[in-house]
């Protein structure tokens, strides 16, 4: 059960209630245990950014042999997919990295960046796929489809694979983009096997650079999302699935609150919610039973695990200086 404090100073009362996953309490109401990326993503992301290495380096020498944009284009998404999953990979580690006297919040935040990191790298690739693709439209080349069909069933099995090692990270933005590049990787190699059984059918020139514009087309539609929920994150927005306006009208539903203000909600980083607000207590409230029950609301109904509140008297908060969000019950 979380402890609490709580003090009359300068006419006010903190309570700081911080609830993690497996949190236990500690002295001054701070319970404490992070919850990160589990440990086994470790050796999920060393098997997919050796398999992908393997399948670049297959990819890419068919793809020049057989002269087929679409494989070198492949080849080279692939390729910005190895340093994506390195980058994945070095904020997943950084993020367990413990908060110190210089980062006290740990690096958490890396994970959000890397997500960031990962969508950019993927639009820049697919413009400059989608140039090269238009300008091949102009002198389409013949290819060898069986080759095409041969080299891209075998990315349809590596990325695969590959996904289904990241399915568990759902709720981490930066194992969730890992997993998205892989699944879409994986629909992009059906898409080039589809095109090479099309040349063998029709002898379509033509086929080549238009699937890889239709490849371009369904990453940037993909990656698009990646792209605005982790700038929304790093500007300390509201998380996806968090419901600010039920996060306040649950707090002022709470026995013995009277008011609310100055309500925050952010991501500390890929896996962590955190929340700040003022809690306006009715006279003769018990003000530990409302911080219990406040950090609990928080905790259970709506995933936020790190809840710092202040609580004040109504005397006080008729004063305070800080009356963002300002709601009473």
């Amino acid at each position: 059960m979380p402890s609490h404090h709580h003090d009359d100073h300068h006419g006010h009362a903190h309570g700081h209630g911080h609830q993690h996953a497996s949190a236990q309490a500690q002295p001054g109401g701070h319970g404490h245990g992070h919850s990160h990326a589990p440990a086994s993503f470790d050796r999920a992301f060393a098997i997919g950014i050796t398999l992908n290495i393997g399948f670049v380096a297959v990819e890419a020498f068919y793809g020049w042999r057989v002269n087929s944009l679409a494989l070198l284009a492949d080849a080279g998404h692939n390729l910005s997919d190895v340093a994506g999953l390195v980058l994945a990979w070095a904020a997943a580690l950084a993020g367990r990295r413990r908060p110190d006297a210089r980062h006290t919040y740990g690096w958490q935040r890396a994970g959000l960046l890397a997500a960031l990191a990962n969508a950019l790298l993927l639009l820049v690739a697919m413009g400059s796929l989608g140039w090269e693709a238009v300008q091949r439209l102009g002198t389409p080349q013949a290819t060898q489809g069986w080759t095409l069909i041969a080299v891209a069933g075998v990315g349809i099995l590596v990325n695969g694979f590959t996904a289904l090692l990241f399915m568990r990270g759902g709720s981490d933005i930066n194992i969730r983009g890992a997993f998205l590049h892989m699944a879409a990787d994986a629909l992009v190699s059906l898409g080039v096997v589809l095109g090479g059984a099309l040349y063998l059918w029709q002898g379509w020139a033509w086929i080549d650079p238009v699937m890889s514009l239709l490849i371009a087309a369904v990453i940037v539609v993909g990656t698009w999302r990646l792209l605005r929920q982790s700038v929304h994150l790093l500007f300390d927005g509201v998380p996806d699935g968090i419901d600010l306006a039920a996060v306040r009208s649950g707090l002022l539903a709470l026995p013995g609150v009277a008011g609310l203000h100055d309500l925050h909600v952010w991501a500390m980083g890929s896996t962590e919610n955190a929340a700040t607000a003022h809690l306006v207590l009715a006279d003769g409230a018990d003000a530990g039973a409302a911080l219990q029950a406040a950090t609990g609301l928080l905790r259970h109904a709506h995933g936020i695990g790190h809840a710092t509140l202040q609580l004040e008297t109504p005397a006080f908060a008729a004063s305070c200086l800080v009356r963002h969000g300002d709601s009473t019950g």
